[in-house]
């Protein structure tokens, strides 16, 4: 039996009502089967059975937790358990009976089978029928309760299964201020049906024509609500939203519980949620352990990705965060969002540049961390074609400080952040990232030969991954600025493509990669890439937003093309062609072995880049990156 549960007034009801009708069904059953005169012989004996049977089924009841589900909610688990409860004191019942047929005992069958029936048919409609009732008195009162309060009528985009989870979100009260009309279906299957009392009236092609024919019965729909099968990549939901603006309907998503967020709510579509491929499955567990209790260091945290981490190391259990970052409104802004969220972790944040040695040399020594998440950086390709010297001294020489401070303070770990763009280098930003990668891939290597045999060395990896939608300089702010201002739209060629993530798929994959290379067999890879499907064309995403913001595109905001700009390629690549790589058995995640230099070749290189700094020789760092990144194909102005 299981552990009895703490009692409070409610469950008090409940118990008091449910032994109460268990009274009644049998009372009530034994008027039904037997006459007066059979009646009359067995009323005695019937008041002293019912006080024990009442006893019995009180703990039948708290076994299959009749007393813990609460009425507003009923459903088909508590009917069963329901169901089981009146079963087992039924069958209970048929036994005593049998015992009670004894000469010695009662000398004839007390209750007979009938009797038994009867009661067990009873019981269920007597413990069933008050939770059902209740529950449609629920119902119908949020609903009134929805019209009273102009609720928006709201047209379900989806198929059935999602579409049922959001009308269960509103029917409890969860979603606010949305009353849902009618369903729009891509299935077949769901046409002509309803959902919990919601009519299925068409399938996504049928919009215009719904809100119309809504509208002449006096419910003018405001809003549409897309599930997550509203999105699948056979569904042209750019095309969908264009369609809904024109309409002047407002539009939201219902996220996928996959999407860990913390209660289920409506959205904002966004252009994050229109890319055509489905997003990896993160296994949240294997994250959590890893972090959970660990000191964590992540530099550049006021960006958007290093923000993005730090939200997510907290959320997975770090027991302290250090936030590097050198914009002081950057720092303020994470530090504050960090602040709000309900978390027990000690988290500090210090102004620094990665390019101070010595101070990113203190910071890490007096913080002593486990992991360092490296994301500081300059990233942007033209102005590093320009400015090819800042791009050298942050991200060759502030990696370099990052990777030595965090060995010298004796972290676990250091995960740096990479590009695609390091795969055989066109900029100055590919090749400053690759020479980054490659230091970590030398000290990676030399920790591992000269660790002894019982120590476990430090490890030292980078993580590739392409573009981030929303992330700052993105794509994406810009288009939406350019739309707002009525246009035009600038994409540099009509078949550049390249590689989109989200944020927070980025970088759930970023901590997933460390979990692999601090498993308990250390691997011999320390160059991770990210699995981002397939490459989307940058037009085809302006299209898209366009069409998010309810326009034409080409009618109402012209798209026009400005040309490949330095640095740039029109196609990323994910591997070398002499990169071999290695499955590691995690969904998203592919490793690469690029060849890498010792760490003494790699300081003779970065005491040749040192000098090139000095003079300001542009010639001199091509060359050093030349040599250290032969697939480098930048020339020297």
């Amino acid at each position: 039996m299981p552990k009895l549960r703490p009692m409070t007034t409610r469950k008090a009801l409940i118990v008091l009502h449910d032994l109460l009708v268990t009274a009644a069904a049998l009372i009530a059953a034994f008027y039904i089967r037997f006459e007066e005169q059979r009646l009359s012989v067995r009323v005695d004996m019937l008041w002293l059975i019912v006080p024990a049977v009442m006893v019995y089924a009180g703990f039948v009841y708290h076994f299959f937790h009749l007393d813990d589900a609460k009425w507003r909610f009923a459903s088909l688990p508590d009917l069963w358990n329901i169901f089981r409860s009146a079963t087992v004191i039924a069958l209970t019942l048929l036994v005593a009976d049998y015992i009670l047929v004894a000469p010695n005992v009662y000398g004839d069958f007390f209750f007979g089978k009938g009797t038994i029936l009867i009661y067990w048919v009873l019981q269920m409609f007597f413990l069933g029928g008050p939770r059902v009732a209740y529950r449609y008195f629920r119902y119908s009162r949020a609903r009134n309760r929805a019209i009273r309060n102009d609720s928006a009528p709201t047209l379900i985009l989806g198929r059935a299964a999602d579409a049922e989870v959001l009308i269960r979100a509103i029917e409890s009260g969860a979603v606010k201020k949305t009353w849902p009309v009618g369903v729009l279906s891509p299935s077949p299957a769901d046409r002509g049906q309803s959902i919990r009392g919601i009519q299925v009236r068409g399938n996504f092609d049928d919009l215009e024509t719904v809100v119309a024919e809504m509208a002449q019965r006096g419910k003018d729909v405001r809003r549409i609500v897309l599930t997550p099968s509203a999105f699948e990549p056979d569904i042209a939901t750019d095309t969908l939203l264009m369609r809904a603006r024109r309409l002047g309907l407002t539009t939201s998503r219902l996220p996928s519980l996959d999407d860990s967020v913390e209660a289920l709510h409506l959205a904002p579509v966004n252009v994050e949620d229109l890319l055509l491929r489905p997003s990896v499955k993160i296994d949240y567990r294997r994250l959590e352990n890893f972090i959970k209790g660990r000191a964590i260091v992540v530099t550049g945290g006021g960006g958007s990705i290093g923000a993005e981490i730090c939200d997510r190391v907290v959320t997975f259990g770090a027991s302290r965060l250090l936030v590097i970052e050198n914009s002081e409104p950057a720092l303020h802004a994470v530090l504050e969002t960090l602040a709000g969220k309900d978390s027990s972790a000690a988290i500090t944040g210090r102004l620094a540049d990665i390019r101070d040695r010595d101070r990113i040399m203190r910071l890490m020594s007096d913080f002593k961390p486990d992991i360092v998440f490296h994301s500081a950086a300059l990233k942007h390709v033209p102005l590093l074609e320009q400015d090819w010297g800042e791009g050298v001294k942050t991200n060759v020489f502030g990696s370099v400080n990052v990777a030595d401070a965090a060995a010298a303070a004796g972290a676990a770990a250091m995960v740096m952040i990479s590009t695609d763009k390091a795969i055989e280098p066109v900029s100055v930003l590919g090749a400053t990232k690759r020479f980054a990668e490659m230091y970590c891939q030398a000290l990676d290597q030399q920790f591992a030969r000269k660790a002894e045999s019982n120590a476990t060395p430090m490890r030292l990896i980078a993580v590739r991954f392409g573009n981030v939608l929303a992330s700052n300089g993105s794509v994406v702010p810009k288009f939406k600025a350019q739309i707002e201002a009525g246009g035009p739209v600038t994409v540099t060629h009509p078949d550049m493509v390249r590689y989109f993530m989200t944020i927070r798929e980025a970088c759930d994959l970023v901590v997933t990669a460390g979990t692999h290379a601090l498993g308990p067999e250390r691997s011999d890879v320390a160059v991770y890439v990210l699995n981002m499907g397939q490459p989307v064309k940058i037009v085809d995403l302006a299209e898209r937003i366009i069409r998010l913001s309810g326009l034409e595109p080409g009618r109402d905001i012209d798209i026009t093309f400005t040309g490949v700009r330095p640095g740039e390629r029109m196609h990323e690549i994910l591997f070398a062609r002499e990169e071999p790589t290695v499955d590691i058995g995690i969904a998203g995640v592919v490793a690469a072995r690029p060849l890498s230099p010792s760490i003494e070749t790699m300081r003779a290189w970065l005491a040749a880049l040192e000098q090139g700094l000095a003079r300001e020789d542009r010639s001199t760092i091509y060359r050093v990156l030349r040599d250290a990144v032969p697939d480098f194909k930048g020339e020297a102005a």
